[in-house]
């Protein structure tokens, strides 16, 4: 019986070892940033509170911007659809809000079917395919980059992580909480990998 414990506690150990190097990994990884010139960014959809796109989905979108008006990208990518209590899709928000701050429409592509980030970027690349776009720039909160990043290889992308800047995940508690749902989201992505 004594055998019984040890292989518990030592599969609850490696257990453990397991998800703390996958969470330091993921940390690492937010500390790339592998911006340069693209033929394109795709911004990863975030919430939208009625039709305006929330503080976070916000800071994605102005950091697309910038690389538009510094000259690195030449066309944006908006995805997200819309849930029942929004207005207009995350995409379309988005759009909105882009040319609002200057932006032409004409070089803004948008999906608006996506509910999940795998899906974001799925769409995403039928746009990138379709529109001939060779590299494309991936815009998301730093956190959020390692598995977005692994999920666009996975679709064939030619992607480079380009986190936002800024985050308004900034406290100890609300990064350790986005951290620990990246680690269970990348460990289930895996597995069904």
């Amino acid at each position: 019986m004594k055998w019984f414990w040890r292989v518990i506690v030592a599969v609850s150990i490696l257990g453990t070892l397991v998800i703390a190097y996958i969470a330091v990994d993921i940390y690492r990884f937010s500390l790339q940033d592998q911006t340069q010139p693209a033929d394109a960014a795709i911004v990863l959809g975030a919430a939208v509170w009625e039709d305006e796109p929330s503080p976070v989905f916000r800071e994605r979108i102005n950091h697309a911007i910038g690389l538009y008006f510094r000259g690195t990208v030449s066309a944006i990518i908006f995805t997200g659809g819309r849930s029942s209590e929004d207005l207009l899709s995350e995409a379309e928000a988005a759009k909105n809000y882009a040319v609002e701050h200057g932006v032409p429409a004409d070089i803004i592509f948008i999906e608006v079917e996506s509910t999940i980030t795998f899906e974001n970027l799925s769409f995403a690349s039928q746009i990138v395919e379709q529109e001939g776009f060779g590299t494309v720039l991936l815009v998301s909160d730093p956190l959020h980059m390692k598995r977005a990043m692994m999920m666009a290889a996975d679709l064939g992308l030619e992607v480079y992580s380009s986190p936002t800047p800024t985050s308004l995940y900034q406290s100890v508690r609300t990064r350790g909480e986005f951290l620990i749902r990246e680690v269970y989201f990348l460990i289930s992505y895996d597995l069904q990998s």
